[in-house]
C-alpha cells in the first residue's frame, strides 16, 4: 500500500498536465500512486495521461465517460485509491520539489492525523509568485495535534481541496465526497475540518497553485456561480445536526458571507447584469442563516451591513465612491497622448461605428511582408470556396512590388487601412495585428501562427528576458484576447499554445494551411521550381536554413559555406536561406556569384524551397516540422545548442537522439556535418527511423485539407462533422527522388550503396519524397 495517493482531475488542461504529473512523479519521496482522471476532456488530456501510465506503473489512468465536473472526477479517483493518504491536485497545479518527503516526515511526527494542512504559493502567468497569508497560522500549530473546536482560528485557512492530505480511512469512514457544481471544495473543506478530531499542520510551501488567465472553472461568469448559496446551505444543514459545533457558527457564517462578497466584486464570476440578482440571493441567505447576536467584522463592515439591510443601492453607492476616488488618482497620473495618435484613433473610431462588412476579410503575414504563409493559403482557398468574401492584405509599402497580380492591399497607418480593419468581419494573421486594433462584436479574429514551438514562446519568454527583447506581456495579453480561433498542426503545439497564450479562443486542430501544397504538388511542379531556382539537373539540393539568434546581432553563418560547398562535391547544390529578420547579406551574394551557393533568403515561398530541396540542414528552425511532412532527410547542425537553450529556452531536447525529439542525423561541428553526408548517415536506416517517429509526433493534423477546413468553419459556417475527414489510407503524392534524377549520386560523391534516392535501395526504388496523410 503506497503512502500517498495523488488524485489528479484533468479537464482542458493539456498545456499544464505534463508539468503537474512531472512534479509528482519526480518527487524524492516515491512511495506513491497517481490516479489521473480524464474528465472526458475534449483536448489531449486523456492521451497525455495514457502516455504517462505507459511509462510509469505508478500512474493509474481513469477515463470518465461523460464530463461531470472536478468534484465527481475526484470522487472517481478516490474509488481507485489505495494509499494511506489522499492528496487532491488539479491538473494545472504542481507540487514543489520535496513536498511529499516533508509531508511524510510531519505525518510520522504527529502520529498520522486525520488531516495534515500545508502551505501554498500562487503562481501567475506573469511569473509572479505570491505567498499565501497563512504561513504564520500554520507555523503557530507547531507539532500540536488538535480539533477545530479547540483551535477555531484554523477555520480561516484557505478552503480548497489541494492544501491538505486526508487519511483515507478517515475520509472513507465518514463517507466524504465532493458535491456537484463549483465551490464544491469549500463545502468539503469545512465539513472535513469540522469532523476531524486530529488535525496537524506544517508550514511547508508545497502546493504551487496556478492562477490561470483563462480556463479555470470559476474564471467565467454565469449561472453556475449561484450554486455557491446551495453549497453553503448544505454546510449549515451539516451544522444543524451537530449541536456540539454551535460555537463555530458565527465564524463559519462570516467565512460564507465573505466568500459571497468576494464573488460579487469580480466580474469574472458575477457579470455586471447579474450583480443585483446575486446580491438579493446573498441577502436572502444572510437573513436565513445569520446567527443570533452576530457582529460583522470591522474590515468591510459596510458590505455586511448592506447585505443585512438587503440594499443593493446602498452597496453600490459606497462601492462607487471608492472607485471614484481610485479613478481620480489614476487620472492625475495620465499623460495626454500626442495629437497625431489621437487623430488616428478618432478616425478609426468613426469607422468602427459603421456596420461590420460581412463580406470583407483582412489578411496579414509576418508584419506586412506580403501574401505569405498560412494566411495566404486561407486567402486562396477562400477565393475558391467563398468568392463572395473580398480579401484585402495589409502590406508594407516596401513589399507592394512583390504582390501577385490581382491582390488588393492597404498600407498600415493609412485611411484605407483604418477603414478595412475597422469594418472587416474576418481578420486573419500569422502574428498579431497592431495593439490599436479593436475586437468588434461580430468580427472573427484568426491567429494562424507560423511554426511549431521548439523554442519558448509567449508567456514562457518571461523567463528569458534577452529573448523577449523588451516585449510588453500586458500588451501581448490584450492582443490574444482578440483571437476567436487559433490553428494547431500537432498535439504538442496545442498544449503549448493554450498555456503560453491563455485566452478564450477556440483551438482548431486542422493542420497548417501553408502545408497543403505538399500534398498537391506534382513532379512537374517540383521540376519547375528547381529550374527557376537554378538547381542543375541531376544535382542533390540541400537547403541550409538556420534560425534567428536572440543573443547575437545580424546574420553570421555558423558554417564556412564555401568550404562546405566544396566538401559536398560538384553534384550538390547548397541553397542558403537566412532568417527573414536579417538584411540581405553581401557574403551570400559573393558566394552565389562564385557559383558555390544559391541565396534563397528573399525567395517568397518557403514551401517551394522545401519542395525543391532533397534534404534540410537546420539548427532550431521550425521549418523542420513542416519539412518532415515530405519524409525527406533532416540533418541538425547545432554547434551552439547549449547557448541557444540557455538564452531562449526550449521545450524538448532536440539533440537527445530519442524518437520523437530528434528528426535525423546530428552534427555539432563542421567536420561532423561533412562526415554525416560523406558516410551516408543523413539518409540511412537510423535517420529514417528517427524521422518516422518525429513525423508521427509533429505531423498529426496535416493532410492537404487544412485551408479548406478553416474556410468552411469560418466563412461557410460548417461545423466539424461537415468538414473533410483526414484519411490515413490516402496514397502519397509522388514527389521527386533525391537530385530529381534517380541515377544521381548523393552529396560528398558517395557510392550508390549509400547515396541513391532518399530511402530507396536502388535506381528503381519508389521515390521517398512523398507526403503521408495525417496519422
Amino acid at each position: 500500500m503506497p503512502r500517498f495517493t495523488i488524485v489528479i482531475a484533468a479537464y482542458r488542461v493539456q498545456g499544464y498536465l505534463g508539468a503537474c504529473l512531472d512534479s509528482v512523479l519526480t518527487q524524492s519521496f516515491d512511495d506513491l500512486e497517481v490516479v489521473a482522471v480524464d474528465d472526458c476532456s475534449p483536448d489531449h488530456c486523456g492521451a497525455i495521461i495514457d502516455a504517462y501510465a505507459a511509462r510509469d506503473s505508478r500512474v493509474v489512468p481513469v477515463h470518465q465517460r461523460v464530463n461531470s465536473g472536478p468534484g465527481q472526477a475526484r470522487n472517481a479517483g478516490v474509488e481507485r485509491a489505495g494509499g494511506d493518504y489522499l492528496l487532491f491536485l488539479d491538473g494545472d497545479d504542481t507540487l514543489a520539489p520535496g513536498t511529499l518527503q516533508g509531508l511524510a516526515d510531519r505525518l510520522a511526527l504527529t502520529g498520522d492525523p486525520d488531516i495534515l494542512y500545508f502551505n501554498h504559493v500562487r503562481t501567475y502567468w506573469s511569473e509572479r509568485r505570491a505567498p499565501s497569508i497563512f504561513g504564520d497560522l500554520l507555523a503557530s500549530a507547531g507539532t500540536d495535534v488538535f480539533s477545530v473546536v479547540e483551535r477555531p482560528e484554523f477555520l480561516r485557512l484557505f478552503a480548497m481541496s489541494s492544501n491538505r492530505v486526508y487519511h483515507r480511512g478517515f475520509y472513507t469512514r465518514h463517507g466524504f465526497a465532493f458535491s456537484e457544481g463549483i465551490y464544491e471544495d469549500a463545502l468539503l473543506s469545512y465539513k472535513t475540518m469540522l469532523t476531524a478530531r486530529r488535525i496537524a499542520c506544517v508550514d511547508l510551501v508545497g502546493l504551487e497553485y496556478r492562477q490561470r488567465r483563462v480556463g479555470a472553472s470559476t474564471g467565467s461568469p454565469g449561472e453556475k456561480h449561484f450554486v455557491i448559496f446551495q453549497q453553503y446551505a448544505r454546510l449549515f444543514d451539516f451544522l444543524d445536526d451537530r449541536p456540539q459545533l454551535e460555537p463555530l457558527r458565527p465564524l463559519l457564517f462570516e467565512r460564507a458571507v465573505s466568500h459571497f462578497l468576494f464573488c460579487l466584486d469580480r466580474t469574472s464570476r458575477v457579470a455586471t447584469a447579474d450583480r443585483p440578482r446575486f446580491f438579493r440571493r446573498a441577502a436572502e441567505w444572510y437573513r436565513d442563516h445569520v446567527p443570533a447576536g452576530f457582529t460583522p467584522p470591522v474590515e468591510g463592515r459596510w458590505r455586511f451591513e448592506a447585505l443585512a439591510a438587503g440594499s443593493f443601492v446602498r452597496y453600490r453607492e459606497h462601492e462607487l465612491s471608492v472607485r471614484a476616488a481610485a479613478a481620480a488618482r489614476k487620472l492625475r497620473r495620465t499623460v495626454r497622448p500626442p495629437l497625431a495618435a489621437q487623430a488616428k484613433r478618432t478616425l478609426y473610431g468613426l469607422h468602427r461605428r459603421r456596420p461590420v462588412d460581412d463580406r470583407l476579410a483582412v489578411y496579414s503575414a509576418y508584419w506586412g511582408r506580403g501574401v505569405l504563409c498560412n494566411p495566404a493559403a486561407i486567402y486562396h482557398k477562400a477565393r475558391e470556396l467563398a468568392p463572395e468574401i473580398h480579401g484585402v492584405w495589409v502590406v508594407r509599402k516596401s513589399e507592394i512590388a512583390s504582390l501577385p497580380d490581382g491582390v488588393d492591399y492597404v498600407i498600415p497607418g493609412t485611411r484605407d487601412y483604418y477603414r478595412a480593419v475597422a469594418r472587416a468581419k474576418y481578420l486573419i494573421n500569422n502574428v498579431n495585428f497592431a495593439n490599436e486594433v479593436v475586437k468588434r462584436p461580430g468580427t472573427v479574429h484568426v491567429q494562424t501562427f507560423h511554426g511549431t514551438p521548439l523554442k519558448c514562446m509567449g508567456l514562457d519568454q518571461q523567463r528569458y528576458p534577452a529573448a523577449a527583447g523588451g516585449m510588453s506581456f500586458g500588451n501581448l495579453l490584450k492582443r490574444i484576447d482578440r483571437w476567436d480561433f487559433a490553428l494547431s498542426s500537432n498535439p504538442h503545439s496545442s498544449q503549448i499554445w493554450e498555456r503560453v497564450y491563455p485566452a478564450s479562443y477556440r483551438l482548431l486542430e486542422y493542420g497548417y494551411p501553408r502545408n497543403d501544397v505538399f500534398f498537391t504538388a506534382s513532379d512537374d511542379d517540383i521540376r519547375r521550381i528547381r529550374e527557376q531556382l537554378g538547381i542543375p539537373a541531376g544535382h542533390t539540393a540541400l537547403l541550409y536554413a538556420p534560425t534567428l539568434r536572440d543573443y547575437q546581432k545580424g546574420f553570421t553563418p555558423r558554417l564556412d559555406l564555401e568550404r562546405l560547398s566544396r566538401e559536398l562535391g560538384p553534384r550538390t547544390t547548397l541553397l542558403v536561406r537566412a532568417h527573414y529578420s536579417y538584411r540581405p547579406q553581401d557574403q551570400l551574394a559573393r558566394l552565389q556569384e562564385a557559383g558555390l551557393v544559391i541565396d534563397v533568403s528573399r525567395h517568397r515561398s518557403v514551401e517551394e524551397l522545401c519542395l525543391a530541396a532533397d534534404a534540410l540542414i537546420t539548427d532550431y528552425s521550425s521549418m523542420m516540422f513542416d519539412y518532415a511532412l515530405l519524409d525527406r532527410p533532416i540533418v541538425i547542425y547545432a554547434d551552439d545548442w547549449d547557448i541557444y537553450r540557455s538564452s531562449r529556452g526550449v521545450y524538448f531536447d532536440l539533440l537527445s537522439g530519442s524518437p520523437g525529439e530528434t528528426p535525423g542525423a546530428v552534427a555539432r561541428t563542421e567536420r561532423e556535418l561533412v562526415e554525416v553526408f560523406r558516410e551516408g548517415r543523413w539518409c540511412d536506416a537510423d535517420a529514417t527511423a528517427l524521422r518516422t517517429a518525429f513525423r508521427a509526433r509533429f505531423c498529426r493534423f496535416d493532410d492537404g485539407h487544412a485551408a479548406e477546413r478553416v474556410v468552411r468553419t469560418l466563412m461557410l459556417g460548417q461545423d466539424d462533422t461537415e468538414l473533410p475527414v483526414p484519411s490515413t489510407s490516402a496514397p502519397r503524392a509522388r514527389l521527386l527522388p533525391v537530385g530529381g534524377d534517380s541515377a544521381s549520386a548523393g552529396p560528398g560523391g558517395g557510392d550508390s550503396a549509400t547515396a541513391g534516392p532518399v530511402g530507396g535501395d536502388s535506381d528503381t526504388a519508389e521515390p521517398r519524397g512523398g507526403v503521408l496523410t495525417a496519422e
